[in-house]
C-alpha cells in the first residue's frame, strides 16, 4: 500500500470510529468521508461495503487493544496495569458491541483477521497475581467472566463513566488478594 493511501485508511478508521459512535449504524459514509478529510471514492476504493469497513474497525480496535495488553505487560505496577486494562475493555465495549452486532446481522464474523487479546489478558493476570495485586484463586475463566458481565451490563444499562469507575471498583476489589479477617 502506497504511504498516501495507508495515512488515508488510518485517517477513515479513525473517522468512522468517531461518526459510529455517534450516529451508530446509521452513520453516514459521507460524514466519516468529510471527518477523514477524504473522498468517499476513497473510502469505498479501500473498503467497498459498510460491513467491509466495520470488520477492518473490529480488527484495528483488537490490534490496539492487543498492543496495549504487550505494553502493559512490563509495567512496573502489574495490578494497576491489569485493572486499566480490564477498565479501557468495558469502556470500549458498547462501541465494539455495535459494530459485532452490524456485522453479524450481515453474516461476517467479526472476528475474522482480529488477533485474540486472551493470552495477552492472561498474562496480565499471572504478573498481577505475581505481584500479590490478584488474588492466586482468580483463574481466567473467573477474569473472562467478570469481565464478560460488565460489558454486558454497560452495554445494557449504558453506563456513564462515573458508573462504570465505580462499578469496577467494586470488582476490582473483590480481585484484590484476600486479608486476613480481623476479628469483627
Amino acid at each position: 500500500m502506497r504511504a498516501d493511501a495507508a495515512r488515508n485508511r488510518v485517517r477513515v478508521l479513525e473517522a468512522a470510529e468517531v461518526v459510529l459512535a455517534r450516529d451508530g449504524l446509521d452513520a453516514s459514509m459521507r460524514e466519516i468521508a468529510a471527518l477523514a478529510g477524504v473522498g468517499v471514492g476513497t473510502i469505498y476504493r479501500q473498503f467497498p461495503t459498510k460491513e467491509a469497513l466495520y470488520q477492518a474497525i473490529v480488527a484495528a480496535r483488537q490490534e490496539r487493544l492487543a498492543e496495549m495488553a504487550e505494553e502493559l505487560a512490563g509495567a512496573y505496577d502489574a495490578g494497576a496495569a491489569l485493572f486499566g486494562f480490564f477498565d479501557r475493555i468495558v469502556a470500549d465495549s458498547t462501541v465494539k458491541k455495535m459494530l459485532v452486532d452490524a456485522l453479524a446481522s450481515a453474516g461476517i464474523d467479526a472476528k475474522a483477521g482480529a488477533p485474540d487479546i486472551r493470552g495477552a489478558i492472561g498474562t496480565l493476570l499471572v504478573r498481577a497475581q505475581e505481584s500479590g495485586a490478584v488474588r492466586a484463586d482468580v483463574g481466567m475463566a473467573e477474569l473472562v467472566a467478570l469481565l464478560s458481565a460488565a460489558c454486558l451490563a454497560a452495554q445494557h444499562h449504558n453506563w456513564s463513566d462515573d458508573l462504570r469507575v465505580r462499578t469496577l471498583a467494586v470488582m476490582f476489589d473483590g480481585l484484590r488478594r484476600a486479608t486476613p479477617a480481623t476479628g469483627a
